[in-house]
């Protein structure tokens, strides 16, 4: 099971294998893109309290994933209707909540889903849904207050020292468990990412370890600039980084193919590399796209 807070809400896509087999193939391939035209609306799931890529600034949706929705909903011709989806424990729980079933709380499934981690086995394993269309290179980094830290030291200098990370995440059973624990003690919790980089910025601690994205966003927000990057690896750290991508329902392939299409015309054009520039990201293409 890929739990999500360990993938930090990251997303990925690849090609899932096969057809439902109680579809004939022309329904299975033709019937939800034209519904989607049909009821003009094109229903996109995101995660709720996800910085920078969804949540709610001054009680407004916001992030690179919402402008990103928006942007596959015009090129579609259609409106955007983006819904919040609550993270559950894993992410294949997530894709059924969000995608092909619906919550228990009574969340409706979506027409396509944002931020699902590509991964082949991940995919084939989750067979009610086709994981497309992979649109970023996710990567943790370490930051830490100029003059508190040696960012490029090894992390056992840093015992004594306020480090923060997100609850539950890779970064925190990094902190927590490796180099026999002596950092354990050491370690500030978050519920997320963003909010254990702003303690950074803001003096509550010494430094951080979550994605590049959050850390890139809380820097850009803030303005701050009191705050350096690690330009080594961690030592044992296993995670090299993942591909974000989306999902549609199996039998929207069709869907899948128009979305696709529409990404790599926004990449070409620049249009993707903007909206992440706006939030301050450095755009980094997956490398499942080639």
């Amino acid at each position: 099971m890929i739990d999500r807070r360990a993938l930090l809400r990251s997303a990925a896509a690849a090609a899932a294998l096969g057809l439902i087999p109680s579809f004939g193939e022309g329904v299975a391939l033709a019937a939800p893109l034209a519904k989607v035209k049909e009821l003009g609306t094109l229903r996109v799931a995101v995660y709720k309290d996800n910085r920078p890529w969804s949540w709610r600034k001054d009680g407004k949706l916001t992030g690179i994933d919402v402008e990103l929705a928006e942007a596959l909903a015009k090129a579609l011709g259609v409106r955007a209707d983006i819904a919040e989806l609550v993270a559950d424990e894993s992410v294949d729980d997530d894709l059924r909540n969000g995608v092909w079933k619906g919550g228990l709380l009574g969340f409706q499934p979506a027409d396509v889903m944002l931020h699902v981690p590509f991964d082949r086995t991940f995919a084939a394993r989750n067979d009610q849904v086709a994981i497309i269309a992979p649109y970023y290179r996710e990567t943790f980094q370490f930051a830490c207050a100029k003059g508190e830290l040696d960012c490029n030291a090894p992390p056992t200098q840093y015992r004594g020292k306020r480090l923060a990370a997100e609850i539950d995440s890779i970064p925190d059973f990094y902190l927590m468990g490796t180099f026999g624990g002596i950092l354990a003690k050491d370690v500030v919790h978050f519920p997320g990412g963003a909010e254990a980089v702003k303690a950074v910025t803001d003096g509550r601690a010494d430094g951080v370890l979550a994605s590049r994205a959050q850390i890139d966003a809380v820097l850009h927000d803030t303005g701050a600039t009191n705050v350096a990057r690690r330009s080594m690896p961690l030592p044992a750290f296993s995670s090299p980084g993942w591909d974000i991508g989306m999902a549609v329902k199996e039998n929207s392939r069709n869907l899948g193919d128009a979305i696709e299409g529409i990404l790599s015309n926004m990449t070409t054009s620049g249009q993707m590399k903007a909206i992440f520039d706006k939030y301050g990201v450095t755009y980094a293409p997956a490398l499942a796209a080639g």
